[in-house]
């Protein structure tokens, strides 16, 4: 058996013919009629009115923040449990990020502490110019815990959806809450077009700035002329192509994730000393991204590293949930709001392979695998 990888891209025969189409047509360089149509697809998908076809979901971010007013003098409010681009994207505007800590039943932002660490930026005297929530690991954030008291403060939401396209929360699409969202089609995603993104918002003129951006800022002349500094952040159209083709498979992808979330969930049921986060044994509104388990220090005989390499040994891929962003060397200075949730997720926690590729075997194979270094074996 060939090793188990995380999240293997899907990719088969109705890719191929929605590629080979675009390549066949000449559109091959940036924008094209596959970019115009994955924009309209994926808007009407989430349910937004606009949507831009991006090179990368931190480009999305960086755009959707700039559009919402982060710049020098500033802070925006990230969850401190997320991959660095969620951070990296606040930077790229001259703002400063300050973290906020997690919920520990699904590793998403702790809402109540969320709005705690606003109120408490805002009597410093702090310019809260956003605040960004992240869909960690395909599930969505408790915005109705928190995005009614951000508009009542007149604080912008910025939601990082880029692990979360086809989740939903309270019936309600990933990609759909705030003022704008970003999706990730990376290599590992939902869907991938090898590597894109997409920014989405019923805000028009929030969506047409960054689309001038988005192309080097180059002014409506039948000549080469730049008022500003723009950015090189379009997708070409053979990567909408394939993003296309992803797009009318997504429902099946999902099922097939959250088939093997509920597998991961049930086979491991009587492991003493492990939790998942959230519930992939019932999902039904999260895209199951990543399967995470939680290991508790005081039952399980082994910890996440150990599991890690013992999966390893088996020719399985696994690893730590995100260190979080107030543990990086590179943020170690930054303004944080934190409980040791986060801290402890990441010294405990261990992502499976979730991919919608994985076959029967390589599932049985991750669990018999687990159970083995878990002691159950």
């Amino acid at each position: 058996m060939a090793r188990v990888l995380l999240s293997k891209a899907d990719i088969g025969p109705v890719e191929e013919r929605y590629v080979l189409e675009a390549v066949r047509s000449g559109w091959v360089a940036p924008l094209g009629p596959h970019v115009d149509a994955f924009e309209t697809e994926i808007a009407a998908r989430v349910g937004v009115r606009h949507a831009l076809a991006l090179s990368s979901g931190t480009a999305a971010l960086h755009l959707a923040l700039l559009g919402l007013g982060a710049g020098p003098g500033s802070v925006v409010v990230v969850p401190t449990m997320t991959f660095a681009a969620s951070a990296n994207a606040v930077c790229y505007t001259g703002a400063r990020p300050v973290f906020v800590d997690s919920d520990t039943a699904d590793g998403n932002v702790d809402a109540e502490l969320l709005v705690r660490a606003v109120d408490a930026l805002r009597r410093e005297g702090t310019r809260v110019a956003a605040v960004m929530s992240v869909d960690l690991f395909g599930r969505c954030a408790a915005y109705a815990d928190f995005e009614a008291e951000l508009a009542s403060r007149g604080v912008p939401l910025l939601e990082d959806a880029c692990e979360a396209l086809g989740s939903r929360r309270a019936g309600r699409a990933a990609g759909s809450f705030g003022a704008a969202a970003a999706l990730s089609f990376n290599g590992n995603k939902i869907i991938t077009t090898s590597g894109g993104g997409m920014l989405l918002s019923d805000d028009a003129d929030l969506v047409a700035r960054a689309r001038h951006l988005s192309t080097q800022a180059r002014a409506p002349l039948p000549w080469y002329e730049h008022t500003e500094v723009g950015f090189n952040y379009r997708l070409s159209n053979v990567l909408a192509a394939l993003g296309r083709a992803q797009l009318t498979r997504l429902d099946g992808i999902v099922s097939r994730r959250r088939l093997i979330g509920a597998t991961y969930a049930r086979a491991l049921a009587d492991v003493p000393g492990i939790r998942f986060l959230g519930d992939p044994a019932s999902e039904t509104e999260s895209n199951c991204w990543l399967t995470a388990l939680v290991l508790d220090p005081a039952q399980s005989p082994v910890g996440a590293e150990t599991l890690i390499k013992g999966l390893a040994e088996e020719d399985i891929e696994a690893r730590h949930l995100w260190k979080p962003m107030h543990a990086q060397p590179v943020y170690a200075g930054e303004q944080a709001f934190v409980t040791g949730a986060a801290d402890a997720l990441f010294a405990n926690g261990v992502v499976l392979p979730s991919g919608s590729s994985l076959t029967a075997d390589e599932v049985d194979h991750v669990v018999s695998s687990t159970r083995r270094c878990l002691g159950m074996g």
